[in-house]
């Protein structure tokens, strides 16, 4: 088991094109932390220079306690599950499990005992005897995950291994990954672009944009609590809400929509932070689900909102609405399933004043 550090760690390509930018963090013993965020954000770049497959431009990377940027990546103590399978098709998942610690000449019992440990962890265990051309797309992604298992690395590394599966099989095996984890008790580092698989899985995650780091934090945490827009949209499926406008000191103090009649009363819980910018621009932030179509029991402050209903869409255990205020933006909110209205009338909806997020216009950095 290790702790993984990384410390001020850039990749530049060919002297200009910088795909991460000063990536500092640390990823305890034991601990499961993802990396997620959009195509190109520098994610995978990340975790193949902890991998030793890209090389270091600036910064050091430690494992356990040793710098390894000079370090091969057969000598790291690593092990790595990609995004394909990268199986070898003439041989059987034994085969394929033993390959590795044959290279490493073990002993044939070793392999023997470390390969049947692992098919059993992994439920493979009666496909031993099969070529991967036999097995289904969940049974071959258990075989990889079980090549780096018997490998008993200090570190597994995760790049984007569930993006080939269907979506019934991403769900199951990511609630495999996630008990192996806890079986397994080892330090795991995981990239995805799916930040529902980054927030059932991570312990913490890292959200990356850019080759930047935006935040790192539990999951509820930068959920409830991001620190700029890129992250308040990114993290949450559907995506958080968005109205332009500007604060209206008259003595109570309201959010102004851009381009539209509609007004919502600051609370007291972002009055201190927002009554110091009387007429400047921001944005308003708010969640699906913090839209009703009732007020709730335990919600105190709702602000009512004329709307015109666009589009209702049952997702099986609740309603996606998609509104329009009278600007050309739309938004959407989540209801239960008995309370969908009708599309094309107006509607008042309640949002939970307590619950929006206030971003700066300029700097997009939460307010």
């Amino acid at each position: 088991m290790a702790e993984v550090k990384l410390e001020n760690v850039s990749k530049i390509y060919d002297g200009k094109v910088t795909a991460v930018r000063d990536f500092t963090v640390t990823v305890y013993d034991k601990e499961f932390v993802v990396l997620v965020g959009p195509s190109g954000c520098g994610k995978s770049t990340a975790l193949r220079m902890i991998a030793g497959l890209e090389e270091v431009t600036q910064g050091t990377i430690s494992i356990d306690g040793k710098v390894v940027n000079n370090v091969a990546p057969k000598d790291r103590d690593i092990a790595m599950v990609f995004q394909n399978y990268a199986l070898y098709p003439h041989m059987s998942v034994y085969e394929n499990l033993a390959f590795g610690l044959k290279l490493r000449n073990y002993d044939k019992k070793e392999i023997e005992g470390r390969v049947h440990n692992a098919a059993k962890i992994l439920g493979i265990d009666r496909f031993l005897d099969r070529k991967p051309k036999a097995l289904s797309g969940g049974q071959r992604q258990r075989v990889a995950l079980g090549r780096a298992i018997v490998r008993q690395p200090k570190v597994f590394l995760f790049d984007e291994p569930l993006s080939n599966l269907d979506a019934n099989l991403r769900v199951q095996m990511r609630t495999e990954i996630s008990r192996l984890h806890h079986q397994l008790q080892t330090t795991m580092i995981y990239v995805t672009h799916d930040q529902i698989e980054a927030m059932s899985m991570g312990d913490r995650i890292v959200v990356m944009k850019d080759g930047i780091m935006h935040q790192v934090d539990t999951p509820l945490n930068i959920y409830h609590h991001p620190v700029n827009k890129f992250v308040a949209g990114f993290i949450g499926s559907p995506t958080m809400n968005f109205m332009s406008g500007s604060i209206a000191g008259d003595g109570r103090m309201l959010f102004k929509q851009q381009g539209s009649n509609f007004t919502l009363p600051i609370s007291s819980e972002h009055l201190a932070r927002l009554k110091a910018h009387p007429g400047a621009n921001v944005t308003l932030g708010i969640r699906p689900e913090h839209i009703h179509a009732q007020k709730p029991p335990d919600v105190e402050a709702v602000s009512p909102m004329k709307v015109q209903i666009e589009v209702v869409e049952p997702v099986g255990n609740e309603v996606f609405v998609y509104f329009s205020t009278g600007t050309p933006d739309q938004y959407v909110a989540r209801f239960a399933t008995d309370t969908p209205p009708s599309v094309g009338k107006p509607f008042d909806l309640l949002f939970d004043t307590s619950k929006v997020h206030f971003f700066e216009s300029e700097t997009e950095k939460t307010v």
